[in-house]
C-alpha cells in the first residue's frame, strides 16, 4: 500500500469539513488533507479545536465497504499512528493513549481525533479521520490540561508537513494490519499503550456519570467499566476522566 497524496491548503474552515465536501462531490480517496490554518476546527462532541501556529491539522479521507460499526474502529488505528508520531519526537515513555483516542504526553492531552462518515453516492461509506496534534503550542483549557511536543523536546518541533509525513506512514502500517487481521491486534496494541487501565475513573455520558474501574476494551472497542456494585458497563461513547472519581 503506497502513501496517499497530500492536499496542502493555506486555510480552510476545518480539514474534516473540507473532506466532507470533497466526499459529497464524489472524491473517493484515499488522500490526506492538511491546512496551515483552520478557522473553525472541531473536536469530539462538537467542541472547538484550537489549532495554533505550527500545529498539525490533517484529515485522511477514504471510501470503505465496512459497515458503520466496524468502520468506527479506525479511530483506534489513528490513535496508534498518532502514538507512533509522538514516539518519533518525544520520549516514548511519556506517551500514552486515553480511551477512545486521545494522545497524552506526561498525562496531558497532546492530540485528538475526530472520525466522521457518510454514505457515498456510488455505495459504501466515506470516512474522514481528522487529527489535530499540538506540535508547537497547546491551548489553555482548564478542564483538560494540554501540552505540546515542543515542551518535551530539546530541539524545535517538526514542521506540520514533516510531522504529517511521519503520521501518514504510521497510519499506513496500522491500517494494513487492521485490514489484514481485523481489530484484535489493533486492540492489543492499543491496550499496551493505554492510560488508566485498572484505575478508577468517571465516564461522563450524555445522561449520567458512571464511576468504576477501567478494565479494558471489548471486541468492538467499547470500554469495559466495572462499577462499585460489580456491574460491567460498556462505554461506547463519552468522555473518561481519571482522578476525578
Amino acid at each position: 500500500m503506497t502513501l496517499p497524496p497530500i492536499v496542502a491548503l493555506e486555510e480552510t474552515d476545518s480539514t474534516n469539513a473540507e473532506a466532507r465536501r470533497r466526499a459529497e462531490a464524489g472524491e473517493r480517496g484515499p488522500l490526506w488533507i492538511t491546512a496551515k490554518r483552520q478557522t473553525a476546527g472541531r473536536g469530539r462532541r462538537g467542541r472547538a479545536w484550537e489549532g495554533g501556529e505550527g500545529n498539525l491539522a490533517a484529515t485522511w479521507l477514504s471510501l470503505t465497504g465496512k459497515p458503520a460499526g466496524e468502520a468506527a474502529q479506525i479511530s483506534f488505528v489513528a490513535a496508534l499512528a498518532v502514538f507512533d508520531l509522538a514516539a518519533a519526537y518525544v520520549p516514548a515513555v511519556l506517551a500514552s493513549l486515553k480511551w477512545p483516542n486521545d494522545l497524552l504526553i506526561a498525562g496531558r492531552k497532546a492530540a485528538g481525533i475526530l472520525v466522521e462518515s457518510g454514505p457515498q453516492a456510488g455505495g459504501g461509506l466515506w470516512l474522514a479521520v481528522g487529527i489535530g496534534v499540538n506540535l508547537a503550542e497547546a491551548p489553555v483549557i482548564a478542564a483538560r490540561p494540554a501540552t505540546a511536543f515542543a515542551e518535551h523536546m530539546r530541539v524545535p518541533p517538526p514542521a506540520p508537513i514533516d510531522a504529517l509525513g511521519v503520521l501518514a506512514e504510521a497510519f499506513r502500517r496500522w491500517l494494513e494490519l487492521w485490514e489484514r487481521s481485523g481489530f484484535a491486534p489493533i486492540a492489543e496494541a492499543w491496550t499496551a499503550r493505554a492510560h488508566g487501565l485498572g484505575r478508577r475513573c468517571t465516564a461522563q455520558l450524555p445522561a449520567e456519570a458512571v464511576v468504576g474501574i477501567a478494565e479494558g476494551l471489548d471486541g468492538d472497542g467499547a470500554l469495559r467499566l466495572r462499577t462499585d456494585a460489580g456491574e460491567i458497563r460498556r462505554i461506547t461513547a463519552g468522555d473518561v476522566f481519571f482522578g476525578e472519581a
